[in-house]
C-alpha cells in the first residue's frame, strides 16, 4: 500500500499555502474516487481551468523571451512545453502520486504512476491556485519548473554541462547499454530553425529536448534523461533491464 501524503506535507513541496484548502482538495481527486464517495466533486473542472493557465504562462515567457519567433516556432515550443511527456516529469518531481484521491480500481492498476492522472493533477492544481489567489502563484510554480527548460532553448551546446557524457558514463557504470538519440523534426527558417532530439534507451523515447541547434537539443534532451534516471533511479534501471534481449 503506498505512503499517502498530506495536503500540508504537499503546499510545502509547492512552496505555497491556500487559502483554501478544499480546492487543493478537489485539485487531487480523481473522478472514480468522487464516483465512488459519490461528492461529484472530481478535478477535471480545475484540470480545464489550469492547461489554460499553463498555456498563457508558458506563451507570455516564450514571447518576452524569444521576441523575434514567429508564431508557428512559438506555437511548436508552447506545444513542447505543455505536453504530457514534459509535464510528467515535472509532476513526479512533486511526486504527485503520493498525494492522489483515487478509486479502487485506480488504486488497484497503478494509477498513482499513471502519466495521464499525474499531468491531469499537475494542471488542476494549478487551475486550484488560480481560484485560491490569481495568477502570481500559478506563475510562480511554473516558472519553477518550466522556467529553466525554457531558458535553454537559446543557449548555445557549449554552454551546457556535457549531459550527454555524464548520461553515457552513468548508463556503463549501471551495466546499461547506451542510449540513441533520433532528430524528431526540425522546423524554421534556416537562420532560425529549432530542433527536437529524442532519446532512447531500451526502445522506448525516456526524454526529449529543443534548441536552436541539433547539438544543443541533443544536451537538453540528456539533461533530461540524465536528471529523470538519477531521480528514479532503482526504479528505471529495473524497467530498462527487465526488457533487455539477453
Amino acid at each position: 500500500m503506498p505512503t499517502i501524503g498530506t495536503l500540508h506535507e504537499l503546499q510545502t513541496v509547492l512552496g505555497y499555502q491556500f487559502h483554501d484548502t478544499n480546492l487543493l482538495q478537489r485539485a487531487l481527486t480523481h473522478s472514480s474516487h468522487a464516483h465512488e464517495q459519490r461528492t461529484g466533486e472530481d478535478n477535471e473542472q480545475l484540470e480545464f481551468l489550469g492547461d489554460a493557465v499553463l498555456g498563457f504562462v508558458v506563451s507570455d515567457s516564450l514571447c518576452r523571451q524569444y521576441p523575434t519567433f514567429t508564431e508557428g516556432e512559438l506555437s511548436k515550443l508552447k506545444g513542447f512545453f505543455v505536453s504530457s511527456a514534459n509535464l510528467v516529469r515535472y509532476a513526479e518531481q512533486l511526486d504527485l502520486g503520493r498525494y492522489l484521491h483515487l478509486g479502487k480500481g485506480e488504486e488497484k492498476t497503478g494509477g498513482r504512476r499513471k502519466q495521464a492522472l499525474l499531468v491531469d493533477a499537475l494542471e488542476a492544481i494549478l487551475g486550484a491556485m488560480y481560484l485560491d489567489s490569481g495568477l502570481d502563484a500559478p506563475r510562480s510554480i511554473i516558472d519553477r519548473l518550466v522556467g529553466p527548460q525554457v531558458a535553454e532553448i537559446g543557449m548555445p551546446a557549449g554552454q551546457f554541462t556535457d549531459f550527454k557524457t555524464a548520461l553515457q558514463e552513468w548508463l556503463q557504470s549501471k551495466g546499461i547499454e547506451p542510449c540513441l538519440y533520433t532528430l524528431a523534426s526540425e522546423a524554421g527558417p534556416a537562420h532560425q530553425k529549432l530542433f527536437t532530439v529524442q532519446v532512447e534507451l531500451g526502445g522506448d523515447i525516456i526524454a526529449q529536448g529543443i534548441g536552436l541547434t541539433k547539438r544543443a537539443a541533443e544536451q537538453a534532451a540528456a539533461k533530461q534523461a540524465f536528471e529523470d534516471l538519477k531521480r528514479n533511479g532503482r526504479r528505471d534501471i529495473q524497467e530498462i533491464n527487465s526488457t533487455r534481449v539477453l
